[in-house]
């Protein structure tokens, strides 16, 4: 199943989706809707609980869900239950929850902001701006923010051009990371005490201009080279 992963916003807390392109619908990670709905210490606890009643009271709708690997609070990706939208409204039936009437409401807003999306991309460039702002950053932080972003979109292209697929990606945002930084992105993203967080959203506006400027410097030589020119290992993602 082709997916892409986002973080959604429920008030001030982030819950992991996933958009199906086949089935052209979100799903849900029942552990956060837990966290949310519950404010429960152990939502996973909360979950297989809960699971084991419904299953043992027959109801298989809920919990003959999917799974979908997404990125854990350690930063590692590990294999999630997730619900789609109906599978949720049930579910939130039997949690007993004064967040359940608003949550529904919020979940098919985010299903309607999503269809919003596909017929106006936008709309989506849009709701960025808004998602920054709840988060209180600063009308200039946003629009360096979305610059970088056009920045990193260009050299992204530009590495697809040349062939690059896969790992190769991560490989090569570990050398420009590396070349401004002298850390790789995983040692900058422990550095900083990240874990799931994108490590450009909390980036000095120093970082910020050098992390767009050795990518600038980059994206410029690689256009100037063949496919061929970047060669990469499929095993261990070094470059040969």
């Amino acid at each position: 199943m082709s997916k892409k992963e986002a973080l959604q916003l429920f008030g001030d807390r982030t819950i992991r989706t996933a958009w199906s392109e086949e089935e052209e619908k979100w799903y849900f990670s029942i552990v956060d809707v837990i966290a949310v709905l519950t404010d429960s210490k152990d939502p996973a606890l909360y979950w297989r609980v809960l699971k084991k009643r419904l299953k043992d009271e027959g109801n298989e709708t809920v919990t003959n869900c999917n799974t979908f690997k997404m990125v854990a609070s350690d930063g590692k990706r590990r294999q999630t239950d997730v619900a789609d939208q109906q599978q949720l409204f049930r579910l939130i039936q039997s949690i007993p929850s004064p967040k359940a009437e608003p949550f529904k409401q919020w979940m098919a807003q985010v299903a309607s902001e999503r269809i919003d999306e596909m017929q106006d991309p936008e709309k989506a460039i849009d709701r960025g701006y808004e998602y920054y702002r709840r988060l209180g950053y600063s009308e200039a932080w946003i629009n360096e923010r979305m610059k970088g972003k056009d920045a990193r979109k260009a050299l992204t292209d530009e590495w697809q051009r040349t062939g690059v697929s896969g790992q190769q990606y991560a490989t090569l945002t570990d050398i420009i990371t590396l070349e401004w930084s002298g850390m790789t992105t995983r040692q900058y993203k422990n550095f900083k005490g990240l874990k799931k967080e994108n490590l450009r959203d909390h980036m000095t506006r120093t970082e910020r201009c050098l992390s767009p400027e050795c990518q600038g410097i980059i994206w410029s030589g690689s256009a100037k080279r063949d496919r061929g020119s970047v060669m990469m290992s499929d095993n261990s993602g070094q470059l040969k």
